[in-house]
């Protein structure tokens, strides 16, 4: 940073103690505030104003004109603190947001995504992490260019990288305007810009640099934001201060409660967007299609990790090999914290709604009584909640009661009548965690575009000056067409979350994988792995989507991966085996790859 000399590295855990130090005083100073009389929404909006401030000073602090700190913060992020900014990367709106929120409705089905999310590590530590470190490369479409040559690969690694990203960043937009459009009760349409602006104070003038230390800020916020509410409602309903290993007699309390309320029976009316407790129950079940549909999933979601550019690159920025490898462990504890936590929030958030005996449980109530909750009448005005009085009974029934899922997280305080400052909280880490990993995806769609397309394709003389002149300004095009998608509201935060892995495994996993692994593997193999997997995978996707068709083997909209992949990996290596292999030079060059230490096989001014 431009304010802290050569031992800013040495210095990380003290200026990131007193970062913690100075946000725990800022919750108490709001807390004290709340009970001096401070209304709820300036609360609110002082959380999520207060932290996007830090992060964008943070962001304009780490400002750079250096090519080396722009793309991989200069490749001295020590593996702890690459861990934390790898895990704010991945900690997405869908992780934050939407996460818990599937599993209040979907139940069981839904730990697919944290199973296959956090499996997908394990295949970045064994096969990616460590060898595309090794290799020396600043993006993911640098590594398929340079190791399978030409520029028609390194163009079909970055349209890839640009249709996943782009789908995935639409996702964390979408998180980002449903918490402004609360936090400041404007429309979602309009929140989705104020999203954007924060986003990109924090990464246009710094790059991977900024977004490093903006990443390592934002997970101290989300981590605190998430597993406070959880311990807080846990000892409320007398569960203890361990909600992670006790919520299974919560677990039981539920299933209780929802054979009284009748969960099973249709809901007699829907609304656009949202649902009722009971839909998910019908696809619920221990069937050999729910089993089918569990174990693809968690497929999809692994290879899927294994093949996003946003979370590859941030092992680019270790010191060495080594330090790839660890912070990749470290990656998989700071992701375990909030996902051991994720069952739990959503299993005590529906406590609080179905259980009669708690005060905030409102099934079985009048309706004009919980119409004038105000929780219920914030979050209706902003669209994201709906009661039918379908019998007209002037009581509420489970299924008259309508939410969208993607709010769970953040309605759970005033849900459970937690004191405001924990919503104004959980809005900060809700934005933290969109905005950490929006910053990652705009930079890798940006510095694919100026790295990769701009400066080895249409102009290898460009100067450092205009390639980081066009990297920032692709980032704030990219970054609008974002926020226009998001606000037309095509999909839920978490099956946008869903198309991204899935078109990233369809294009890009085989050719990394077999890049590192297979020296036979060779450019025509991994064209055509790349546009065949790419293409049958979109086609599939329409087809079942839109198109009408039904679904091969259950294999439905948010696993399309699975068509593509397979024909991308079939295409590798029949294409590869049927034309020339790679030449010696390539061969050693792999073979270098693999080795887990010594010097980056590429150049650092490559």
């Amino acid at each position: 940073m431009a304010i802290i000399k050569g031992d800013f590295i040495d210095n990380l855990p003290k200026v990131y103690g007193l970062y913690t130090g100075g946000f725990v005083v800022f919750i108490l100073l709001m807390a004290i505030l709340e009970q001096a009389g401070l209304g709820a929404d300036t609360i609110g909006i002082l959380f999520v104003a207060f932290t996007v401030v830090i992060y964008a000073t943070i962001g304009w602090l780490s400002r750079t004109m250096q090519v080396d700190a722009y793309y991989v913060a200069g490749r001295q992020v020590p593996a702890v603190f690459n861990g934390m900014a790898t895990a704010a990367d991945w900690m997405s709106g869908a992780s934050f947001v939407a996460m818990a929120g599937g599993i209040y409705f979907g139940g069981h089905g839904y730990i697919a995504f944290v199973v296959g999310w956090t499996g997908g590590y394990v295949l970045v530590a064994s096969l990616m992490a460590p060898y595309l470190r090794k290799f020396g490369c600043y993006t993911v479409p640098d590594f398929i260019g340079t190791r399978y040559g030409g520029n028609l690969a390194r163009f079909l690694a970055v349209c890839v990288l640009t249709l996943a990203s782009f789908t995935y960043v639409t996702a964390q937009i979408n998180a980002t305007g449903t918490i402004a459009s609360r936090a400041l009760q404007i429309p979602f349409e309009v929140g989705v810009w104020f999203g954007l602006l924060g986003i990109l104070l924090c990464s246009m003038l710094g790059g991977m640099r900024a977004v490093t230390w903006t990443q390592v800020a934002q997970y101290i916020v989300l981590i605190i934001a998430y597993v406070v509410p959880v311990i807080w409602m846990s000892n409320k309903q007398g569960f203890g201060l361990i909600p992670q290993l006790v919520y299974g007699d919560a677990v039981m309390r539920l299933g209780e409660l929802e054979t009284l309320h009748g969960v099973g029976t249709k809901p007699t009316e829907a609304f656009a967007g949202l649902k009722a407790l009971t839909v998910a129950h019908y696809e619920a079940g221990t069937t050999f299609a729910a089993k089918w549909k569990f174990v693809t999933l968690v497929f999809c979601m692994m290879a899927g990790t294994a093949s996003l550019p946003h979370i590859l690159m941030r092992y680019f920025t270790t010191p060495s090999v080594k330090a790839a490898r660890q912070s990749v462990a470290w990656s998989l504890f700071f992701i375990f914290l909030l996902y051991f936590t994720a069952p739990a929030l959503a299993t005590f958030t529906k406590l609080q709604v179905l259980d009669p005996n708690l005060a905030t449980g409102i099934i079985g109530k009048a309706i004009t009584e919980v119409n004038a909750l105000d929780w219920i009448q914030k979050w209706s005005n902003v669209g994201f909640l709906a009661i039918s009085d379908s019998n007209g009974d002037g009581i509420l029934q489970i299924n008259e009661f309508f939410m969208r899922g993607d709010i769970v997280v953040l309605a759970t305080p005033e849900i459970a009548g937690l004191p405001y400052v924990i919503s104004g909280l959980v809005a900060a880490g809700g934005m933290a965690a969109a905005m950490s990993t929006a910053d990652g995806l705009l930079l890798a769609i940006a510095n694919a575009l100026s790295h990769d397309l701009y400066y080895k394709i249409i102009d290898p003389k460009a100067d450092t000056k205009h390639r980081l002149i066009v990297a920032r300004v692709l980032l704030i095009v990219i970054g609008a067409c974002g926020a226009y998608v998001a606000s037309m509201k095509l999909t839920s935060i978490l099956g946008a979350v869903a198309w991204a892995f899935d078109f990233a495994m369809s294009g890009l996993f085989f050719p990394l994988v077999l890049g590192v692994w297979w020296k036979r593997a060779n450019r025509q193999g991994a064209i055509a792995g790349m546009f065949l997997g790419l293409l049958s995978g979109t086609w599939y996707l329409y087809m079942v989507k839109w198109g009408g068709m039904d679904p091969w083997l259950y294999i439905d909209h948010l696993r399309f991966g699975i068509i593509g992949a397979s024909v991308s990996l079939v295409a590798m290596i029949v294409v590869s085996l049927a034309t020339a292999e790679p030449d010696e030079e390539t061969q050693r060059m792999v073979d270098e790859v693999r080795i887990p230490k010594g010097e980056s096989v590429l150049s650092s001014t490559h």
